[in-house]
């Protein structure tokens, strides 16, 4: 791993631009997001831009307003399908793609204007086959930054041991809208579809593909974290258990078979955290009864691995007594994390900003 302070992709003048790029926007019933969305893609500094919008059944005006906006601008080409979920919208992008580099936006989101200027940039700089950039959060209390003026190279698997690991320095993530991807890495229909979290195994094998990444730690992309509708935003529901946990699972043998033994551990430390944390989440919910249920009885059934994984070098001690405490007493472990959610952790706070006073 190399990181460059203060780097600044090399300006790429319009003549110089003579590579078409592929952005792939889905859109599904988002009239109120999808005209900005679309704009900032057409706004790009970098314009040789092939633009492929699939509109995914959409039943509000998503569809006209896409329509009206490919009269204005020859780059953009609508595809109108039956519904069939993001994967196999983007799947049927890809397939439509006459780009060597492909980049994803969701509809709903938007970019700065000279996102893809700069990560194809980066990317032809240092010979990459995959650039990711960070993103802002943006909410309706306000928005997240914490860009850095840096650049990190990662050779070989480096980007995905980050990604497994899943260091909160580089917002690499499941996501696959805040990248650049040379079309090599991305194989034949990469997404699974009919599945919820299809960006799981599909971020986990193009990172398994990319020989060289670079990470822009700019934020040039705009991800919008609390629409309602949006499947990030659901609580815990039935496709946690036939899609979320699945994907997990495959995950983990994915890197096994990689070689990765290590990786698969620490992949699986967080995994059986999260089911943990899913458990405390939905301890005195009325509806949640059923779904704890199905938790404790996975848990239960991976103990020795989840034990196994909690002993992982990058596991921190302290979650492997709150496991052990979960095999104990499941009411327990509950009660114990919301005491620390609601008690412990807030009277910490107020007593640090006591102190700086």
């Amino acid at each position: 791993m190399n990181i460059i302070e203060s780097y600044c992709p090399p300006k790429m003048e319009q003549e110089e631009q003579t590579e078409l790029l592929s952005v792939i926007i889905t859109a599904y019933n988002i009239e109120a997001y999808v005209e900005r969305g679309v704009r900032s893609v057409c706004e790009q500094t970098y314009r040789n831009l092939e633009i492929i919008v699939v509109d995914d059944g959409s039943t509000d005006a998503t569809g006209s307003i896409l329509d009206r906006l490919a009269e204005n601008d020859a780059r953009i080409r609508v595809i109108h399908q039956e519904n069939g979920g993001p994967a196999r919208a983007r799947n049927v992008g890809i397939g439509k793609a006459g780009g060597d580099y492909i980049g994803f936006v969701d509809g709903d989101d938007w970019i700065d204007p000279d996102m893809y200027e700069k990560l194809f940039s980066a990317l032809q700089d240092q010979q990459a086959d995959l650039a990711v950039c960070r993103y802002r959060q943006v909410s309706q209390v306000g928005t997240v930054d914490g860009s850095v003026d840096r650049a990190v190279i990662f050779e070989g698997q480096e980007a995905l041991a980050a990604y497994v690991e899943e260091r909160e320095e580089f917002m690499i993530q499941n996501a696959a809208w805040n990248k650049l991807y040379r079309r090599t890495v991305l194989g034949e229909n990469p997404f699974p579809e009919g599945v919820w979290y299809e960006d799981i195994m599909f971020a986990t094998k193009a990172l398994t593909r990319a020989k060289r990444c670079i990470y822009l730690d700019i934020a040039l992309y705009n991800y919008i974290i609390d629409r309602e509708d949006s499947i990030m935003n659901r609580r815990i529901n039935s496709r946690t258990f036939t899609d979320q946990i699945p994907a997990y699972y495959e995950k983990t043998s994915l890197l096994q078979n990689l070689g990765r033994g290590d990786l698969a551990l620490t992949h699986d430390y967080f995994f059986y955290k999260r089911l943990l944390l899913f458990y405390g989440q939905l301890f005195g919910a009325e509806d949640g009864e059923a779904y704890r249920m199905r938790l404790e009885e996975i848990l239960r059934h991976d103990r020795k691995r989840a034990e196994e994984a909690f002993r992982a070098p990058i596991a921190d001690p302290r979650d492997a007594k709150k496991l052990q405490q979960f095999y104990c007493s499941p009411e327990a472990y509950c009660r114990k994390l919301w005491w620390d959610e609601q008690v412990v952790i807030p009277c910490k706070a107020f007593l640090k900003r006591l102190f700086r006073k």
